[in-house]
């Protein structure tokens, strides 16, 4: 049985609940980074046109990127006070930002002083360091795999098995997350949709945006 938690998330006077999206399986917060980052990279790896549209309204395949390496370097130093080594620009390089990005994050959660380590967010309850990357940063790498992969018409190699998990913790949520401003409007599914679509037309994906690609 998978198991999930509420947590509260905000600045004096402003909290809210935030899921934690993390499905507890029989896998360390390193073993599954190492695993979902991988998928990424080899979406990385296989994109060809960094200037590509992708399924995040006015974000380029550039863009996620650009996203999952700019927004998790200060929120890891805020709250534990580890800063990643600068890396590659994204702008110049995605690829090699992205393998740097992977790499550093990965050697903090290898790192065994990291399991006695403790995450203290200013706007967020304190718990453990490895706990916190993997719920906060993991599963959007995970779920940022699929805006890739579809934006160069790859395979998102996503698990339904995972994403069924992350949705069952997310539902439970449906208006605080709305209200975050972190996800788009609900989208339609239909009856035969599988985990992975249910997952990312819950989060805003439009499931028909492929066919809507420039030519």
């Amino acid at each position: 049985m998978v198991e999930y938690r509420r947590r509260r998330l905000g600045g004096p006077g402003e909290e809210s609940e935030r899921v934690d999206e993390t499905p507890h399986r029989q896998e360390s917060p390193a073993e599954r980074h190492r695993r979902i980052a991988s998928g990424f990279a080899a979406a990385v790896a296989s994109t060809k046109d960094w200037d590509a549209p992708t399924p995040v309204p006015e974000w380029t395949a550039r863009d996620v990127v650009a996203h999952l390496a700019g927004w998790f370097p200060p929120f890891l130093k805020d709250g534990s006070g580890i800063q990643l080594p600068t890396g590659p620009s994204v702008a110049e390089d995605p690829a090699a930002a992205w393998q740097h990005h992977e790499s550093a994050v990965q050697a903090v959660l290898d790192d065994p002083n990291t399991a006695e380590r403790t995450f203290a967010h200013p706007r967020l309850p304190q718990l453990p360091l490895a706990e916190a990357i993997d719920q906060f940063y993991t599963t959007d790498v995970l779920m940022h795999t699929w805006d890739l992969a579809r934006a160069g018409g790859l395979d998102h190699g996503l698990d339904p098995d995972e994403c069924a998990e992350i949705l069952t913790g997310m539902l439970p949520m449906d208006e605080v997350l709305r209200r975050s401003g972190q996800y788009g409007p609900k989208q339609s599914v239909g009856d035969d949709a599988g985990p992975v679509e249910r997952l990312m037309a819950f989060v805003g994906r439009d499931l028909l945006w492929e066919s809507q690609r420039p030519a």
